[in-house]
């Protein structure tokens, strides 16, 4: 019994002993853990903190009974192994620091905040003119890849492609994509409400293994782009004409021309940016995800 009572006043010890600057400091360990854990979670980054911690167990493993050249082997491990961990891993890391730095601390656009400012009514008919021709190459299952270009901007692909600069509308995308023509299997990148470019070529999915083999170059090319950037990616299929959309390294599938277009408008126009919004954005279509 006195052993129970010890225990517990020690407990109550340290909670005694807590101060408000230890809680500000676990909340945000905590939160810091979380989201490394959901930044590593299913790249070959997770393996290789599987592997880290694998051979911490071995080291105190090793300390405990007492193998000193267990001991001296891994004490070497982990002194160079972080350069070789840097060098090794460096598309890992940089894809962890760029999502760091899309991270958002406050809710804001950046096509701006006012409700129906020049801008706004640009982003709006720009949503328009892409469901529009989603909804024609989809009748006519013809291969389309859109991509709405947010804040991570997107230089790189661009100079892939060939600059257009010109006000989206169904009959350029129709001229874009149709069949056997220069720039129809590339991506179109939209910025600011206008065709920037057209014929990017796109990075591959990171997490390539976990794809469905049925998705095609397209939408792999869409999840990649997903992956890399906060770029909204809407994928039309060449063979069946099903209209998806890949965002945040995630594939859904199966929208309409009027869900997308709620989607978008919900992603993209501030003032729509409710929860009302995001439900009706989402109602009525079959969510498929990419992963197997």
């Amino acid at each position: 019994m006195s052993v129970i009572t010890d225990a517990l006043l020690s407990i109550w010890n340290v909670f005694k002993s807590i101060r408000f600057s230890d809680i500000i400091d676990i909340i945000i360990l905590s939160y810091l853990i979380y989201h490394g854990i959901k930044l590593i979670r299913e790249t070959r980054a997770q393996q290789l903190v599987k592997g880290i911690l694998f051979l911490a167990a071995f080291y105190v493993i090793s300390i405990f009974l007492k193998l000193q050249t267990m001991r001296y082997l891994l004490k070497l491990c982990f002194q160079w192994g972080i350069l070789a961990i840097l060098i090794l891993f460096q598309p890992e890391f940089r894809r962890i620091l760029e999502k760091m730095g899309r991270t958002k601390f406050m809710p804001f656009s950046f096509f701006g905040q006012g409700e129906d400012d020049e801008e706004t009514l640009r982003i709006k008919e720009c949503i328009e003119a892409v469901c529009e021709a989603a909804a024609d190459l989809s009748a006519t299952a013809t291969g389309a890849l859109i991509i709405f270009e947010r804040t991570t901007k997107l230089g790189e692909q661009i100079a892939t492609g060939t600059i257009l600069n010109c006000t989206p509308s169904a009959a350029v995308f129709g001229n874009i994509f149709f069949p056997n023509t220069p720039l129809h299997d590339g991506a179109v990148i939209l910025r600011d409400g206008y065709i920037l470019a057209a014929g990017c070529f796109l990075p591959k999915p990171q997490k390539e293994e976990f794809i469905n083999k049925q998705l095609g170059s397209r939408h792999r090319a869409a999840i990649g782009m997903s992956e890399n950037s906060d770029a909204i990616v809407i994928v039309v299929s060449e063979e069946t004409g099903t209209i998806s959309v890949a965002e945040e390294g995630e594939l859904t599938r199966g929208y309409s021309k009027e869900s997308l277009r709620k989607l978008l408008i919900h992603r993209l126009v501030p003032e729509h940016n409710s929860d009302s919004s995001k439900e009706s954005s989402f109602a009525g279509r079959v969510i498929s995800k990419w992963k197997k």
